[in-house]
């Protein structure tokens, strides 16, 4: 019997932490987005049209995606650069992007790649601040990059065929 007892305590203390838990989800989707966030849709796995309708430099973007407190892609890439030695192996290499991928379907995968793969561990630089899980005090409402950045990374991957 009072096994039962601390199992029925047990689940309702489990159902109380999921009721408040959903409830902490929809009141971060509540929460108002950036003023300079724009939006964005996928379709066919990518993000067609350029984020608020900027035109990326691919000089900026390699100097963005080089950058350990930007965008930092060597932690899990290897990339085409000559000089580099250490780089990551997580993700996958880099080489050739421009000429596997469309400009859209790159873009999907630098702004929110868990719109592909909800298991990935890259970050999305330009997700929806108010999904992001647990965000360093520097990132709280905002996103990792913003709209220029991402597109001016992406310009410089399309370079990569």
């Amino acid at each position: 019997m009072r096994y039962c007892r601390i199992s029925l305590l047990s689940g309702i203390l489990l159902l109380q932490l999921a009721l408040l838990t959903g409830s902490g989800i929809a009141t971060a989707r509540e929460q108002a987005l950036p003023d300079d966030y724009c939006q964005w849709a996928v379709t066919d796995y990518a993000i067609a049209q350029p984020l608020c309708e900027l035109a990326g430099d691919a000089s900026r973007g390699m100097a963005i995606a080089l950058d350990s407190g930007r965008g930092n892609c060597l932690a899990c890439h290897q990339l085409p650069i000559p000089d580099v030695e250490a780089y990551g192996t997580i993700g996958p290499p880099l080489s050739g992007i421009g000429a596997r991928l469309t400009k859209g379907q790159i873009r999907l995968r630098v702004v929110d790649t868990r719109e592909i793969n909800p298991m990935s561990i890259m970050p999305g630089f330009y997700r929806d601040p108010r999904l992001i899980h647990r965000p360093d005090k520097r990132y709280a409402g905002r996103t990792f990059l913003n709209a220029q950045q991402v597109e001016d990374v992406i310009a410089y991957l399309v370079t990569l065929k």
